[in-house]
C-alpha cells in the first residue's frame, strides 16, 4: 500500500519543498539581527533532528554499514551546505544568494545530461540564473556573500546525490532523522567554538525559540522529507534542473517576507527558469524505465 507522499506526483513534492525551504530561509534571515547565522543553523538542525528522531525512532543498530555511512555523509553535506549558505545570507539578498547557490545543482544536471534537449533546458535555466544574478548583484549584494553562496551550491549538489543514496538504502525518513542528528552535531561543534554565548539565550527566550522551531520545520523537516520522497522516483539530473525554481521562490519570499525589491529583469529571469523547469518535467515523463535505471546506477557510482 502506497503512503500519502507516494501518491503525490514527484514534481509537486519538489515544488512544496522549494516553497517551504525559501520561506524558512526568509524567517531565518529575520533572526540574524539577534543571532549569528551559525547559531540559527544549529538550532534549525537540532530541533529538526529531535522532531524526526522522536517521531520515527530509527533502529540504527539494524542498519548495514553502507546505510550508516550514507546517512553520515548526508548529514555532513547538509551541515556544510547550511552553515556556508547562512553566512552568505547574512551579507547578500535572499534572491541573489539562492541564484548563485543554484549553480551547484545546475552543474550536477549538466554533468549528468544525456540528451541535447536536457542540455538546452539546463542552459535556458543557466541564462535565467545569470540574468537574475546580475539584477540582484546590481542591488548591492556583497561579493563575499555571493562567493559563499557558490560554495554552498557545491555542497548542495553533494546533498542531492547523498540524499538519493540514503533514499535508496533506507525506508521512509529514518535516514533523514539520523542525517539531521549528524548535521546538528557538526553545527553544534562549530557554534560552540564560534558563539557559545548565544545558545542559552535562545533556549530561554520564548520568541527566539518559537522562530527557531518555525525555521526548523520550514527549512528542514518538511522540505527534506519531501525531497527524499521525490528522489526515490526522480533522477538526480531531473531533480537538479527542477531546482531552478529555487531562485524564483527565494526572490518572491524575499519580496513578501523581507520586503526586498523585484525588478523587471528579475521577472524575465524568473520566466526563463520556470520554462526550463516545466520543460524538463514534461519531457521526463516520456523517458521510460531504462533511463531511470541508468540514473540510479550513476548515483551509486558517484557516492562510492
Amino acid at each position: 500500500m502506497r503512503t500519502p507522499l507516494e501518491r503525490v506526483p514527484s514534481p509537486l513534492l519538489v515544488l512544496g519543498a522549494i516553497v517551504s525551504v525559501q520561506c524558512g530561509s526568509a524567517v531565518a534571515a529575520k533572526m540574524f539581527d539577534r543571532l549569528e547565522p551559525t547559531t540559527v543553523v544549529f538550532f534549525r538542525l537540532l530541533l529538526s533532528a529531535l522532531v524526526l528522531c522522536v517521531a520515527i525512532r530509527p533502529k540504527v543498530w539494524r542498519w548495514s554499514r553502507a546505510s550508516l555511512l550514507a546517512a553520515v555523509l548526508l548529514g555532513l553535506s547538509m551541515s556544510a551546505m547550511n552553515l556556508v549558505f547562512y553566512q552568505a545570507l547574512s551579507s547578500a539578498p535572499l534572491g541573489a544568494a539562492v541564484t548563485v547557490e543554484f549553480l551547484g545543482p545546475l552543474l550536477l544536471a549538466l554533468v549528468q545530461t544525456r540528451r541535447l534537449l536536457d542540455l538546452a533546458f539546463a542552459l535556458l535555466a543557466a541564462a535565467g540564473v545569470a540574468l537574475l544574478g546580475i539584477s540582484d548583484a546590481a542591488g548591492g549584494a556583497q561579493t563575499r556573500g555571493l562567493v559563499l553562496a557558490f560554495v554552498a551550491g557545491l555542497f548542495w549538489a553533494g546533498y542531492i546525490v547523498a540524499s538519493a543514496r540514503v533514499g535508496a538504502l533506507l525506508p521512509g525518513t529514518q535516514g533523514l532523522a539520523v542525517s539531521l542528528a549528524v548535521g546538528a552535531a557538526v553545527a553544534g561543534v562549530v557554534t560552540a567554538f564560534r558563539e557559545p554565548q548565544h545558545v542559552l539565550p535562545t533556549f530561554t527566550s520564548g520568541d527566539l525559540l518559537l522562530h527557531a522551531v518555525g525555521v526548523a520545520l520550514l527549512s528542514s523537516v518538511v522540505p527534506y522529507s519531501l525531497e527524499m520522497a521525490a528522489l526515490r522516483r526522480l533522477s538526480t539530473r531531473v531533480f537538479g534542473v527542477l531546482m531552478s525554481l529555487e531562485p524564483m521562490s527565494a526572490t518572491l519570499a524575499g519580496l513578501v517576507i523581507l520586503g526586498q525589491s523585484l525588478t523587471l529583469r528579475s521577472v524575465v529571469a524568473l520566466v526563463l527558469v520556470s520554462v526550463a523547469s516545466l520543460g524538463v518535467t514534461l519531457t521526463a515523463r516520456a523517458k521510460g524505465v531504462d533511463d531511470r535505471l541508468d540514473d540510479d546506477a550513476l548515483v551509486e557510482a558517484g557516492t562510492g
